[in-house]
């Protein structure tokens, strides 16, 4: 359930960063209020953590990743 929630805070976090490069807007920024309001920083904090948890999947084996479902 956590590699789930994780992967889905990557890929809304991986979404975001293509808005930035292909049209400059940061959905998070203008949600939260700005880039470097409390409520932004909590969002690319909760999303970087989730990288650093999906960086775990690339050393597990393949039948511990496919056990949890």
């Amino acid at each position: 359930m956590l590699d789930r929630i994780a992967l889905i805070l990557l890929i809304i976090g991986g979404l975001n960063w293509g808005s930035v490069g292909l049209f400059r807007f940061d959905l998070v920024a203008w949600l939260g209020g700005g880039s470097d309001s409390l409520v932004s920083r909590i969002i690319y904090t909760v999303v970087g953590l989730s990288a650093l948890w999906c960086v775990s999947l690339l050393f597990r084996k393949r039948d511990e990743v496919f056990d949890e479902e």
